[in-house]
């Protein structure tokens, strides 16, 4: 079978090394050898300016949230995975959902301004696929109306924008260290921020707010990551670049194969360098993308419907803004497989069925 995604498995013998090491310290937890080493070499690698390891990367947007959003209204995507708005709700803030752009599927950034009242406290939003924002438009906004700015940037590992790694943007950005991201710790994240004084909030409120043993900054959470799970990221960053263009092969193979008078595929802004996270394709119905589903799914190919439905929808949320391009595309893109070692006669393969089911419209 031929999934969406495929973890990557750095080699069980260095992993092992790692694990060792763990039980020669007797420490799991709390900061420990590996965390403090994992979070040096991220903090290098991606030239970040100050960087958290959490146990998820959903926590980080919570905590974010929590710090910042005083439960207000958020000015937020639709389109996005449901995290980003699950976590807006659990922090008892609300979500204003602004339409996307039609060719990056970013928040549309001219429509942003229109949505802010005088309860608007931040703005969540999402480099989708790893494509970014219009970040210069955003922070001109959150600067003239004085509010934080929240990336989600899960899918943003590596990706650069005009030369500066896209976690140094925004008041904080978040991303996702899950088993089926390119760079992972099983599971995991990291907040990233630009200021020493956001830092240590975040800091003190990702270890239940402890400032020392028996000290108490403020309220907190655990988000801690753990020493086995420092452990598979330092056993993955030696493997990233390999990975990243390898994945690039794949989609540079897909370009090359999939017929886009039939299709559309997403736009990369200019001055990105992309990391190559999804290979996202749009139908020009949800009917053409139903029928070419099902004759992958009959060759045992698995895609994901990613991002559906749009979150808007969800039964917890109460949407009354006009989201006509997130309604739209949403159930018309379908994210084909990707992931390191993608044989290529195996993306032919996906490729070929693809054109036969739409030769079929």
């Amino acid at each position: 079978m031929i999934t969406v995604t495929k973890t990557f498995f750095p080699p069980i013998e260095e992993y092992k090394a790692y694990i060792d090491k763990i039980w020669e310290s007797k420490w799991l937890t709390n900061n420990g050898d590996l965390t403090k080493e994992l979070t040096g070499k991220l903090t290098e690698h991606l030239n970040a300016n100050h960087l958290i390891l959490m146990t998820n990367g959903t926590l980080p947007i919570q905590i974010a949230l929590n710090a910042f959003a005083e439960q207000g209204e958020v000015i937020t995507t639709p389109f996005s995975y449901v995290a980003t708005t699950s976590s807006i709700v659990w922090e008892k803030c609300t979500p204003v959902f602004v339409d996307i752009h039609p060719e990056y599927l970013t928040i549309d950034e001219t429509k942003i301004e229109q949505a802010i009242t005088s309860k608007t406290t931040a703005i969540l939003v999402t480099h989708v696929y790893g494509n970014p924002c219009d970040i210069e438009a955003i922070d001109a906004i959150a600067r003239k109306y004085k509010l934080k700015v929240i990336y989600d940037a899960a899918h943003c590992f590596g990706v650069k924008y005009k030369n500066k790694p896209i976690f140094n943007y925004g008041d904080v950005s978040v991303c996702s260290f899950h088993a089926t991201k390119l760079f992972h710790t099983g599971e995991g994240g990291a907040l990233f921020c630009q200021d020493e004084n956001t830092y240590n909030e975040m800091l003190y409120r990702h270890k239940f707010g402890h400032d020392g043993p028996l000290r108490f900054h403020g309220i907190g959470i655990n988000a801690k990551i753990s020493e086995l799970q420092a452990a598979m990221g330092l056993s993955v960053l030696p493997y990233i670049d390999a990975i990243i263009q390898d994945r690039k092969r794949v989609c540079q193979l897909y370009d090359d194969l999939l017929d886009f008078k039939l299709l559309r595929r997403l736009k990369i802004r200019a001055h990105t360098e992309w990391n190559y996270s999804y290979y996202p394709i749009i139908f020009n119905s949800e009917a053409e993308l139903l029928k070419t589903e099902k004759l992958l799914h009959s060759n045992e190919i698995v895609p994901r419907r990613y991002f559906y439905p749009s979150l808007s929808s969800l039964s917890y949320v109460n949407n009354t803004n006009d989201l006509k391009v997130s309604d739209d595309i949403a159930p018309r893109i379908l994210c084909l497989p990707l992931y390191y070692g993608l044989e290529n006669d195996n993306i032919k393969k996906i490729s070929e069925l693809i054109s036969t089911a739409l030769g079929k419209f």
